[in-house]
């Protein structure tokens, strides 16, 4: 473990600039893969209806997801010609690494119970193209065994206002070697997910007639997830979500979510006196909460309304994403939640972000084709920012700035 500030990076290689593969090099079932978008699409055929709707679902109306892919529209770039923008190199230094590419692998809580043992697949294919990987609290897979796969893993924790069983949750992560620590904060308490109702999705899954007609028209996700887990592994239990060993997810105990309304500034400020690593704060969308978690010493914050999840209505992060990067001094700004295409990347980091992660295209690619799957889908995002670059004229993420950038005609004329 190294100390606060220090550079931690295992085995950083930068790898040369890819090249978009030709077509014919593609594996055939990944063929119709041509966007992000597209992942969504094939995956859903292959999943439960409860179990899609529990990937893809917000809260409520649905506005929160909907208002962080309509911000990136709202955005229009002003390119310049006359560059030259060969040599082109996406690799982005963050926290002590040197990434070949500006994005990464947002936690994805239950993710082996949608796709079998996703969090492996995400470990191994962000190891592979060498971005960083978050693992959530809420994943089924022991952290320790995630790390081994990938030494560059990241931890995501929920926690509640308890400080000894943050201290021994925080001290079972430095044990096992990870490097940089995340702590998320919009998670009081669950948001109001009416879709799960709605489709029979529960936590924990209850054996209804709903839930087994869906199970069985889906014998690829029944055989292929379900069964291998069960026959392989055993019964998937929350691994993560403290120090110990949590319940079984289909058991009528429920994981620890005890004390989540009770965390507040005085933790983190606890967790950074004691966390000797990376601290990352995520959730945050008012400037004056990430200005709050700068000056207790955080690395980096996460801007992100949890992909819609939690509150509806919420302000897309990208809308304070511009105010709170002009003012972030050391720390770094992340930002997730509605990223599906390179060029939202470039409006990101535009504005003032110095990294994105996605989530849900990757567990889509999981679903499709395991860790070649979510390779895939990288590979596209990967040659999408290399294009952009060159159409935009610049050669390194670390050019693109706001005089790249308008608002679109429409929402220039409804500020004015």
């Amino acid at each position: 473990m190294t100390t606060h500030g220090e550079t931690t990076s295992l085995d950083a290689v930068v790898t040369p600039q890819a090249q978009t593969r030709p077509a014919n090099t593609v594996p055939r079932p990944f063929r119709d893969l041509l966007a992000l978008e597209d992942f969504e699409r094939h995956a859903r055929k292959r999943l439960p209806n409860m179990i899609y709707q529990y990937v893809a679902g917000g809260v409520e109306t649905g506005r929160g997801i909907a208002a962080c892919y309509e911000a990136y529209q709202q955005y229009v770039f002003v390119p310049r010609m006359f560059r030259d923008v060969s040599g082109r190199d996406q690799s982005v230094s963050l926290l002590g690494h040197n990434w070949s590419h500006p994005f990464g692998v947002a936690p994805l809580g239950g993710a082996s119970f949608v796709s079998y043992r996703a969090d492996i697949m995400l470990a191994r294919a962000a190891r592979a193209m060498n971005v960083p990987m978050i693992l959530s609290a809420s994943s089924l897979i022991p952290l320790e065994d995630v790390i081994a796969e990938n030494p560059n893993a990241w931890f995501q924790a929920y926690l509640g206002g308890d400080q000894p069983r943050i201290d021994r949750l925080v001290d079972r992560v430095a044990r096992a070697g990870y490097q940089t620590l995340v702590v998320t904060g919009d998670t009081p308490m669950l948001g109001n997910r009416e879709h799960n109702t709605r489709s029979g999705f529960s936590m924990p899954i209850k054996l209804t007639p709903k839930v087994m007609w869906q199970s069985a028209l889906s014998p690829r996700w029944l055989l292929g997830t379900v069964a291998q887990t069960f026959l392989r592994h055993g019964a998937p239990h929350f691994e993560n979500t403290d120090a110990e060993r949590g319940p079984p997810m289909m058991s009528s105990k429920v994981r620890n979510t005890n004390a989540r309304d009770k965390l507040s500034w005085k933790h983190v400020e606890a967790i950074r006196k004691k966390w000797r690593g990376n601290l990352v704060i995520k959730g945050l969308m008012s400037p004056d909460d990430a200005f709050i978690a700068r000056d207790l010493g955080a690395d980096a914050v996460i801007l992100s309304n949890h992909g819609g999840r939690q509150l509806d209505h919420t302000v897309p992060p990208l809308h304070t994403l511009a105010e709170i990067a002009a003012a972030k001094g050391d720390m770094k700004v992340i930002i997730d939640s509605g990223i599906r295409r390179g060029t939202d990347v470039m409006k990101a980091m535009a504005l003032g972000a110095d990294f994105v992660f996605l989530g849900r295209p990757w567990l889509y690619g999981a679903v499709i084709g395991a860790q070649a799957g979510i390779e895939h889908g990288m590979h596209i995002l990967r040659d999408e920012i290399d294009r952009d670059m060159a159409l935009i004229g610049v050669t390194r993420p670390d050019q693109l700035d706001k005089s790249l950038l308008r608002r679109a005609p429409l929402f220039a004329r409804e500020e004015g």
